[in-house]
Order: structure tokens, then C-alpha cells, then sequence
């Protein structure tokens, strides 16, 4: 019962929430409007506005909220135990994630049928793509929600997310082929959130053992991601008092 409660109450947690919901399918409507190339990728497309985007917005404040406010020492007491509200606050972004893509690619599918713009290859692929991207994203945002006010974690992600791509564009810009550019963009793509590796399994350019090992290093990073915040959480003291 702790367990629905949680992930429905994080599902449904800010009315806001909703009409960012709205605003990034009602996004993907307009573009329909656009005389679009006829290899405009649908796929691609919503990997990079839902699959890594919105979860930014989704989890801003997932668990800042509730620990600056002082009510994560009324959960806790329920009792529900620290790693259970972090899975179940998780699962609930990560139902969010499923619903939305679940209707975006209705949307974006019907209006194919009907305008004909764009092109849907593996789209389906894409769209699993875009979920495990969002799950991701979901887990880190939802780690640094345990140390950081509020919601600044989605800002602070941004910021971390520029601080480390822009030495590797300066390092491929003028060192391409350095040993450090090498050793560097290999930590990003396997430390990291596996966007590129998850681009290679929705453009099928991997073997089907390729995209299985793809997204078993995604489901691996998200459990890591998972298991440090957790961690982190485990190690706060809280109290009654609002910060």
C-alpha cells in the first residue's frame, strides 16, 4: 500500500508537473505545422526533448522538497524506510516517463499517418531508447536531490552536464587525437548517462548483442546512480524544522 501511495503521490505530486506535460506534447504537435524534411527523425527528436529533457523538469525538487520542508522526518516514521522512498519517489518519475512517451508516440504517430511529415523509423526503438535516457537522467537528478536545496538539483545537473562535455569538445577540437581525449570521452560515455550508446541502439548501428549489451550498461548505470543516492540519503539526519 506504502509502496502505490508513494509513486502515486510522486506521479501527481505538483500541478505543474501536468501542464509541463501538455507543453512539451503540445510542442511536438505544433512541429507538425513545420513543412519538415522528409528525414526529419521523429525517433531521434523525442530521445532528446522527452528522453533527456523533461526528466530535468520532472525531477526538480523529487526529494529536496520534501527533506527542506522537513516532511521526509514524517515519512520516514510511517514507517517507510530511507531506500524505499528513494525507489518509490524514482518509480514514480519513472511511471511519468512511460505514460508520456506512451502518449507522445500515439501523437506523433497519428499525425504522421495524417501529414505524413518526418519519418518514424525504429521508432518504437527509439521510444525505449528515450525511456531508459529519461530513467537516467531521473536517478542522478534524483541523487543530487538528496544534497542540494530544493529544487536546484535539476539546475545543478544542467550546469555539471555543461561543465563536463565542454572540455571534451575543446579537447576534440584541438586534440583529437590525444590519449587524454581519448581516456576522457571514454569516462563520459560509460560513466555517464549512456546517451550515446542509447543513439547507436536507436540508429541500429549495433548488432542485436551490441544494443543488449547498450542497454544492459543503461540499466546498469541507473541501478549505480540509484544505489549512491540511496547511499547519501542513508547518511543525512533529519529533523521536524523547514529549512
Amino acid at each position: 500500500m506504502k509502496a502505490r501511495t508513494l509513486i502515486a503521490e510522486t506521479y501527481l505530486r505538483k500541478s505543474s508537473l501536468r501542464f509541463m506535460h501538455l507543453c512539451w506534447l503540445g510542442t511536438l504537435a505544433a512541429i507538425f505545422l513545420i513543412p519538415l524534411p522528409e528525414d526529419w527523425p521523429w525517433g531521434a527528436f523525442v530521445f532528446v526533448w522527452s528522453g533527456c529533457l523533461l526528466s530535468l523538469v520532472l525531477s526538480a525538487g523529487i526529494l529536496g522538497d520534501d527533506i527542506a520542508s522537513g516532511r521526509i522526518r514524517m515519512l520516514v516514521t510511517e514507517p517507510i524506510r530511507l531506500w524505499e522512498l528513494y525507489v518509490y519517489r524514482f518509480l514514480g518519475l519513472s511511471l511519468q516517463a512511460a505514460v508520456h512517451l506512451s502518449v507522445a508516440g500515439v501523437l506523433i504517430l497519428l499525425l504522421h499517418w495524417l501529414t505524413g511529415r518526418g519519418s518514424i523509423d525504429r521508432f518504437v526503438v527509439w521510444l525505449f531508447a528515450s525511456w531508459l535516457m529519461f530513467n537516467a537522467w531521473a536517478a542522478l537528478s534524483t541523487s543530487l536531490s538528496v544534497v542540494v536545496r530544493r529544487e536546484q538539483n535539476s539546475m545543478l545537473l544542467v550546469l555539471g552536464t555543461i561543465a563536463a562535455v565542454f572540455p571534451l569538445y575543446m579537447l576534440m577540437l584541438f586534440f583529437e587525437d590525444s590519449t587524454v581525449t581519448k581516456v576522457y570521452h571514454e569516462v563520459l560515455r560509460y560513466a555517464g548517462p549512456s546517451v550515446e550508446l542509447l543513439v547507436q541502439v536507436g540508429q541500429g548501428q549495433r548488432s542485436l548483442s551490441g544494443c543488449v549489451a547498450n542497454v544492459a550498461h543503461s540499466l546498469l548505470v541507473i541501478v549505480l546512480y540509484g544505489a549512491i543516492g540511496i547511499l547519501l540519503l542513508d547518511k543525512r539526519e533529519f529533523t521536524h524544522v523547514a529549512d
